[in-house]
C-alpha cells in the first residue's frame, strides 16, 4: 500500500506542507523561490498520483482517502501562508478565506453522508478547481519575488486567486445540491 507509486506521490505531498512553512519562517528569496519549486512539484503530483493509479491499475482505498486530504492540506496551509506573511492582504483575502470555507464544508459534508453510504463523486471540474487552486497559489507564494521572473505576477496571482475562489464556490455549490437531496430524502 504505501509502496505503491501513486501513494508515495500522495504522502510527498503531504510531506511538503510542513517543509513550506519552515520555508516561509526562514524566508528571503532562496527559501521562497524553494518553496515556490516544491509546491510546483507537489502540484505536478497531484495530476501523475491519479494517472499513475490509472495506468497502472494501483487505485486504492488509501488513496482515495489520503488524496483529497493531500489536496486540501497542501492548498489551507499554503493560503494561510501567504496571508499569513503577506503576500495575499486586504480584500484579496477574502478569495483565500472562501476557498478555506469551501473545503471545510464540502470535507464536512462527505463525513456527514459517509454513514448513509452516500458517495459524493469528484467531479472533473472539482479536479480542474484544484488544479487553477495550486497553480495561482504558485504566483502567491512567490509574493514580491515573483515579478523578477514572470512580470505581473502578484497581479495574475492575485486575480487567478479570485478566479480559483469562484471556480471553487461552483463546484461547492455542486456537492451542496447532492448533500441536500439527500438529506431530504433522510428527513421523509
Amino acid at each position: 500500500m504505501l509502496t505503491k507509486i501513486p501513494n508515495l506521490l500522495t504522502i510527498f505531498r503531504i510531506i511538503v506542507v510542513p517543509v513550506l512553512v519552515v520555508l516561509f519562517y526562514i524566508g528571503g528569496a532562496a527559501a521562497i523561490w524553494t518553496a515556490v519549486v516544491l509546491f510546483s512539484l507537489a502540484g505536478i503530483s497531484d495530476y501523475f498520483d491519479g494517472y499513475f493509479a490509472r495506468s497502472m491499475q494501483q487505485t486504492s482505498a488509501f488513496g482515495r482517502f489520503l488524496d483529497p486530504i493531500a489536496d486540501k492540506l497542501i492548498v489551507i496551509v499554503s493560503l494561510f501562508l501567504v496571508v499569513g506573511f503577506g503576500h495575499l492582504q486586504g480584500l484579496w483575502m477574502l478569495a483565500a478565506i472562501v476557498i478555506v470555507a469551501r473545503e471545510i464544508m464540502v470535507s464536512g459534508l462527505r463525513e456527514f453522508l459517509g454513514p448513509y453510504n452516500v458517495v459524493v463523486d469528484v467531479t472533473l471540474l472539482a479536479k480542474w478547481k484544484t488544479t487553477i487552486q495550486m497553480v495561482f497559489t504558485g504566483f502567491l507564494i512567490a509574493g514580491e519575488y515573483g515579478p523578477t521572473l514572470v512580470p505581473y505576477a502578484i497581479e495574475i496571482g492575485h486575480y487567478g486567486i479570485v478566479f480559483a475562489a469562484v471556480i471553487t464556490v461552483i463546484t461547492g455549490w455542486d456537492y451542496f445540491k447532492t448533500g441536500y437531496k439527500t438529506v431530504q430524502k433522510l428527513d421523509t
